[in-house]
């Protein structure tokens, strides 16, 4: 429990620190709290004044004065109060909004690796649902519980002030409702914690089985997809029901015991009259004081928990902030150019832990040439290219270029010189230019019209509605998948960059946008270095060197003519199998 709270302290200290901006929310806030608590207590005083000073002594022109000051305590009081909420959610909007940015920066440096092992849905739920939580710790928690406990503070000090023993007698019956607030607060508590473990899960099958619903209706999974989201849709009402039974019993036991506290005061306080101990006004001001000493108390309970679960979000959102999962940028030098040798040195790589992906890879490939690399699935292919971006890290060995440990270059500066044609190419949705240049100012129409010109696409640009402006659809789902990777291959070559690898680039166009490309590759690549993922014969002929790699492991590397010359070598033997098979293109990997 001691830790527990220390937790949660630390946490508040950390929310905190976004309020530096507005200061004068937060301080105007708190003076309008203390400016309530009195007033909220001085409407069943002033009452009471009524009732016993003026009514009582049949003062007509003393009442019409107080029931004056009455109705402007009221709008003071109403005045306050909007301005209150005004502030306090202004502020939680605020420190959402700057948190938000910081959670978004934050995954931006986050290495391919945390991606690739965290669901899509548990990044989104930290992002919006856990965020909108903590703004109630602003909006609804801890300056609304202040607010609430200074009303509380002054209404039993008035209440003392006006009758010790009215005052007694109401407050017989208040342990038991903080009884009854801490169960529901521990409760409750339970119940959120497991909604947002809920949340989470639903968050993140949603965007599994949108993402894939081609292949679910391909495979007539669809029934499958409805019994998994149906299990987890579940689970989720379940949580959010046992949040509302827990609601649904509280409030009404707490309206139970108010109301026998109001009772046994009008009984007692009647008694009181009878006997000339309690004046009438007395009388008539308590079940108002009452009123207002049960309605914070009812309130304070859901507004603890309502702070306890913000805190419990944001302690997640900290965490992500303050994680050192961050890639490496140690790197001090900026790449002015890329254009020496590639070269891998006893490189070896893991995914996970103990689980080798590459092993021991050694090569040199000289600037300006090009590269094939050629192997099975799962070989350890596209694990080569990823590396030399750094979009992964390497667990041993090194790899130069010109000489220069990658690691040694300063991460943004590396990754401007390598342009690269991803195999699940990407497009956002916005328009065409906005996809080539990815917003970068840097890059002006001139450069990629250039590109586009480079490699004979301005018929297809032509044809297009808008031209660069045409607006993409998410992931460019209103053009064809050969469209998407001609404006992929734009993408690419309008950076200019010294190296160029293509992922498997050619597998997804037709014959004929295939030649189209393969021309202006050539062009392209003339001396510049260039780096294949091979899926076709093509692509391995007009190579300069072939790379085979099997099971993480280099096993041959040379010319075509020279791996040719090997006999029963392993690309011989798959170039023999291609060409005794079915005489395609397409490399059977």
């Amino acid at each position: 429990m001691q830790s527990s709270k220390k937790k949660n302290l630390i946490t508040l200290k950390k929310l905190f620190q976004y309020t530096k901006p507005y200061k004068v929310q937060l301080y105007s806030a708190a003076i309008l709290a203390i400016i309530l608590a009195p007033l909220n207590a001085y409407i069943p005083f002033l009452a009471n004044q009524m009732v016993d000073g003026y009514i009582l002594k049949n003062d007509p022109l003393g009442l019409q004065k107080m029931a004056i000051l009455f109705l402007l305590v009221l709008i003071l009081i109403t005045v306050s109060r909007y301005f209150f909420i005004i502030l306090t959610n202004t502020l939680g909007q605020h420190i959402v909004r700057d948190m938000r940015q910081d959670v978004f920066k934050k995954l931006l440096t986050y290495p391919l690796s945390y991606f690739d092992k965290t669901a899509v849905g548990t990044n989104t739920t930290r992002t919006i649902n856990d965020l909108e939580t903590v703004n109630t710790v602003f909006s609804e928690g801890l300056i609304t519980i202040i607010a609430d406990i200074l009303a509380l503070l002054m209404i039993l000090i008035v209440m003392f002030y006006t009758s010790v023993k009215l005052t007694l007698i109401c407050l017989v019956s208040f342990p038991l409702l903080l009884i009854a607030s801490y169960i529901f607060k521990e409760k409750v508590k339970l119940s959120f914690t497991r909604v947002r473990n809920e949340i989470a899960k639903l968050n993140a099958f949603l965007h599994e089985h949108i993402s894939g619903m081609k292949v679910i209706q391909l495979f007539n999974a669809e029934d499958r997809a409805k019994q998994g989201f149906k299990k987890i849709n579940r689970e989720y009402t379940q949580a959010n029901l046992d949040g509302i039974f827990y609601y649904a019993v509280f409030f009404p036991i707490v309206e139970i015991i108010s109301a026998a506290s109001l009772g046994f005061m009008i009984w007692w306080g009647a008694k009181g009259v009878l006997h000339g101990d309690v004046s009438i006004g007395q009388l008539v001001a308590f079940p108002l004081y009452l009123n207002r000493l049960f309605q914070p108390v009812r309130l304070l309970a859901d507004k603890f928990n309502t702070l306890q679960m913000g805190l419990i979000s944001g302690d997640r959102v900290i965490q992500l902030l303050e994680s050192d999962q961050a890639e490496k940028n140690d790197g001090k030098l900026i790449a002015q150019d890329l254009t020496g040798d590639i070269c891998f040195h006893n490189v070896c790589f893991e995914y996970d832990e103990n689980i080798p992906v590459l092993k021991n890879i050694n090569f040199i490939l000289p600037k300006g040439k090009s590269l094939a690399i050629v192997g099975l699935t799962g070989s350890g292919k596209s694990s080569i290219v990823g590396l030399i971006n750094r979009l992964y890290s390497i667990k041993s060995g090194s790899i130069t270029i010109g000489g220069v440990d990658i690691r040694d270059y300063e991460l943004g500066s590396l990754r401007s010189k390598i342009a690269i044609v991803l195999q699940d190419l990407f497009l956002f949705s916005g328009t065409i230019r906005d996809n080539i240049t990815l917003k970068n100012d840097a890059i002006k129409d001139f450069d990629i019209i250039e590109a586009t010109n480079q490699l004979g696409l301005e018929e297809f640009i032509a044809k297009l509605p808008n031209q660069y402006d045409f607006i993409l659809q998410e992931r460019g789902n209103n053009l064809s998948i050969g469209q998407c990777q001609l404006i992929s291959f734009i993408r690419a070559i309008v950076t200019k960059a010294d190296v160029l690898i293509l992922d498997e680039a050619t597998s997804s166009i037709d014959p004929h946008t295939e030649d189209l490309i393969q021309k202006a590759i050539e062009r392209l690549i003339e001396n510049r270095t260039s780096i294949t993922i091979a899926h076709r014969l093509s692509t391995v002929q007009h190579s300069d060197y072939i790379l085979y790699i099997e099971k993480g492991e280099v096993k041959e590397f040379g010319s075509l003519k020279e791996l040719l010359a090997i006999p029963n070598g392993y690309y011989t033997k798959l170039h023999q199998r291609q060409f005794s098979s079915s005489y395609s293109d397409q490399l059977s990997l």
